[in-house]
């Protein structure tokens, strides 16, 4: 069986890295990636993907990249559950990242 993910995206906002209980290092990103096809409206719809990154990957990504950066991400999907603060159980889906790689940043504009 296999369980490989591949996507490329800008980030949807800048990440923050934190530490675990026991000390380790992650960071949660959010990817925005337009679908090749227009809905009925004539209009691209994009999809936030959400990405964990462990360790060096995710000093690194937090240290370099900020938010519309353009990064590849590879990875297995995984789902657990969680609870709500309202006692309901819902499952997440997302990407645990095994490499990231940083595909270009978004222009800055100066003004001088």
């Amino acid at each position: 069986m296999l369980n490989q993910f591949v996507v490329v995206g800008r980030l949807a906002k800048d990440p923050e890295l934190r530490q675990t209980e026991s000390g380790k290092n992650v960071t949660n990103i959010t990817l925005a990636v337009p679908r090749s096809y227009k809905n009925s409206n004539g209009e691209y719809e994009t999809d936030f993907i959400d990405c964990v990154l462990w360790s060096t990957v995710a000093e690194s990504t937090s240290e370099y990249c900020k938010k519309g950066d353009l990064l590849g991400v590879k990875g297995r999907v995984q789902t657990r559950k969680i609870q709500t603060d309202d006692e309901k159980v819902k499952q997440v889906t997302e990407i645990i990242a095994e490499k990231v790689t940083f595909l270009s940043s978004k222009k800055q504009n100066k003004t001088e």
